[in-house]
């Protein structure tokens, strides 16, 4: 195993880590700060009203990513185990 390959491996792992975190994070962000203007322009300042849209929008946007997340992972998962004789040897 080279340095090479090592941070390759560790480099694709983050890179498919980032892309599966993002719809959600996307989503939480915008939520939040529609959420935020919102309670700016009415002056409300309660906790829960930014927490529950969030919660619920990031539970959304999980629930409708999930085919799309499974496959990145078993795909990523079946490649790792298929060159695992390439990467001991």
């Amino acid at each position: 195993m080279t340095p090479e390959f090592v941070i390759g491996f560790a480099r694709q792992s983050i890179e498919l880590t980032l892309m599966i975190a993002l719809p959600m994070l996307g989503i939480g962000l915008i939520v939040g700060v529609l959420v935020s203007i919102i309670q700016a322009a009415t002056q409300i300042q309660e906790m829960t009203l930014t927490f529950v849209p969030k919660i619920i929008s990031i539970f959304l946007a999980l629930l409708i990513s999930f085919p799309w997340i499974m496959d990145k992972l078993v795909t990523f998962t079946r490649e790792v185990f298929l060159n695992l004789p390439n990467y001991v040897g």
